[in-house]
């Protein structure tokens, strides 16, 4: 099979398509023929040699990928040859093949093409580990969203409404009227506006109740500003900075404040499968009846994949950019 690698560490003219072995799937996995991939910011972090993969798994580029079924493993039950499927991967969808555990797959429907399902596996499970197994989100609250434009934004944004929540978003200007039809109640421009105040004024001082934050250290005196009593905060990056200086913590004592940090693809096999089971029994059939969409922004072709990173770098996007992989 072919698959994109990188020739050294460093920018995305450093991508290459490149032969590899075919996988063979082990017990309980399965062998998919890709059909599309999506980007994700740890590709970039992977391809600049910032972000390694987990210990025993491919050097091979991508944490998510749609496609069918070509083989199945010892022991695989409940999935056939033929059968189109979605999965989040610890790596390897920048590649003609792909091997998954059984347990991650999700059937697609119907009605959904394979660039729309490989653009939700990353982005919607960890939205959903973020917003309902971590911050236990309740109908009636109220998120922020931050990077609300960002594939897991968009995501978050759907699920926060699903779930009976009222959602507040920040993102560029430009951004928001996509926000708006996605479900978020009130869109913040953070290049000109105080977040924090925004928040407050819309929830008539008492603050959110869930914070999801990519951003760290810039933004996290702010955060605890405009979070509720008994709030709840999820750090899903720090692309701003992880390092802190001069942020009080009193308001985490004084408003009994939950801070939470989570990744996804250094987690346990066990923990994704059960993420997965969960997400598949609560969420999923919400895609087949498209009360809930991935939000896909532009696609390319898998030659073109030096462009599509280059592309996420100038965050421009509102969505998934999604690579087709071809022959």
């Amino acid at each position: 099979m072919k698959a994109i690698t990188v020739s050294s560490p460093g920018d995305a003219d450093n991508l290459r398509i490149t032969e590899f072995s075919d996988p063979v799937p082990g017990p309980g996995q399965v062998l998919v023929h890709v059909a599309a991939t999506a980007l994700n910011r740890a590709d970039i972090l992977q391809r600049e040699g910032k972000y390694p993969p987990p210990p025993g798994t491919t050097d091979v580029l991508g944490l998510e990928m749609a496609g069918t079924v070509m083989d199945l493993g010892e022991g695989v039950s409940g999935f056939e040859v033929g059968d189109n499927v979605c999965a989040l991967l610890s790596g390897g969808g920048y590649a003609q093949l792909a091997t998954v555990d059984a347990a991650m797959l999700l059937r697609l429907p119907e009605n959904m093409s394979f660039t729309k399902a490989a653009a939700i596996p990353e982005a919607f499970l960890t939205a959903f580990q973020a917003l309902h197994l971590i911050g236990k989100l309740r109908a009636g609250e109220t998120v922020l969203i931050h990077a609300g434009a960002s594939g897991v934004g968009t995501a978050a944004i759907q699920l926060a409404r699903h779930a009976g929540a009222k959602v507040i978003a920040t993102a560029s200007g430009m951004k928001h009227p996509l926000l708006t039809d996605l479900g978020a109640d009130r869109c913040i421009n953070y290049r000109t506006e105080d977040f924090a105040e925004a928040v407050l004024d819309e929830t008539d001082r008492k603050g959110a109740d869930i914070v999801l934050d990519f951003v760290g250290a810039p933004y996290l005196d702010k955060n605890l500003r405009c979070l509720a009593m008994e709030g709840r905060m999820i750090t899903l990056a720090a692309l701003g900075g992880a390092r802190v200086k001069d942020v009080s913590l009193a308001p985490i004592l004084r408003k009994r404040l939950q801070i939470t940090g989570t990744t996804l693809r250094s987690r346990s096999p066990e923990y994704k499968h059960d993420l997965v089971q969960q997400f598949r029994d609560r969420i999923w059939p919400a895609f087949a009846d498209r009360s809930l969409r991935a939000v896909v922004d532009t696609i390319y072709d898998w030659e073109e994949v030096a462009d599509a990173h280059k592309y996420m770098e100038s965050n421009a996007n509102v969505g998934k950019i999604v690579l087709t992989i071809g022959v």
